[in-house]
């Protein structure tokens, strides 16, 4: 399989598909807008890296090796040889739009253009492209380094092909996979974890039990390695309202209307272990 990845985004998602490219021998070219963002994300990486070294996990001269497959710019030209690009931005469409149209002009025919999107159907973003029969989403999970899962999403018009090496690739940097065979807003993943963060909340907001005693419930009654508030701190309550807000416009199913409290926490910027203070104090 060809080895040559561009990841678009160099944030925490961006900078964490790198990580895990590179140290599965991937040449990777990570693109941002600015310099600082890059540094940012190349520091999260080599810090990353010597934390799996102090562990015995990796191989001081696995993670130098790793760590010179790594190439940044913020030129966006600069990925046009690249074998399958991901684009890990912001989760606003016109954002994905933008990046998608000028990628279908600057990358190979035969290139795939994956988007790590967690609930924006990939169908919408394939759209404004020549090429929506290559265009697949690849959805990973954070920390990249740590979690296993990668759900791969079939556009209306992926094809076989394009899922096979979306596969492949998540694969040979360590990741178990699971198929969306239908693009739903969501995916599998957002929708389960909107569904129980949105009922954990609207438990919470009526005073039916406390924040702690409804994250006890789902972990000691169903085996959860962490509750849905506490996930809801972790991954920003301002992404769950967003990508939540997202699944209800395109499904209109009642279960997926943010509750009221979510809209407020967001609007006093209590947005979870980020901000300090969410449904939990950090």
């Amino acid at each position: 399989m060809a080895r040559k990845l561009a990841v678009i985004g160099a944030g925490l998602m961006g900078s964490g598909i790198a990580q895990v490219s590179a140290q599965a021998g991937w040449d990777v070219m990570l693109r941002d807008v600015t310099d600082a963002a890059l540094t940012r994300g190349t520091d999260g990486i080599k810090a990353s890296y010597d934390r799996f070294v102090a562990k015995g996990k990796l191989e001081a001269a696995d993670a130098e090796a790793a760590l010179g497959r790594i190439t940044t710019t913020t030129d966006l030209d600069a990925v046009a040889d690249a074998d399958v690009v991901v684009e890990a931005v912001f989760e606003k469409l016109e954002v994905k739009h933008e990046i998608f149209r000028a990628l279908d002009k600057l990358v190979r025919d035969e290139a795939v253009l994956a988007s790590n999107t967690s609930a924006i159907p990939i169908t919408k973003i394939a759209a404004v492209t020549e090429r929506p029969e290559r265009v697949v989403g690849t959805h990973f999970f954070s920390p990249v380094p740590m979690m296993q899962l990668c759900e791969l999403v079939r556009g209306y018009k992926t094809s076989d092909e394009t899922l096979a090496t979306a596969r492949e690739f998540a694969e040979s940097v360590g990741k178990t996979c699971i198929v969306v065979n239908r693009d739903v807003a969501g995916f599998v993943t957002t929708r389960l974890i909107s569904a129980l963060v949105v009922e954990a909340a609207k438990l919470y907001e009526s005073g039916v039990a406390s924040a702690e005693d409804i994250d006890i419930a789902c972990k000691l009654g169903f085996g959860h390695a962490m509750g849905p508030l506490a996930t809801a701190d972790l991954t920003g309550v301002d992404i769950l309202l967003h990508a939540t807000g997202n699944i209800y416009t395109e499904s209109q199913d009642e279960k997926f209307a943010p509750p009221e409290l979510m809209r407020r926490m967001v609007d006093a910027g209590d947005i979870g272990r980020k901000s300090g203070q969410g449904f939990y104090k950090h």
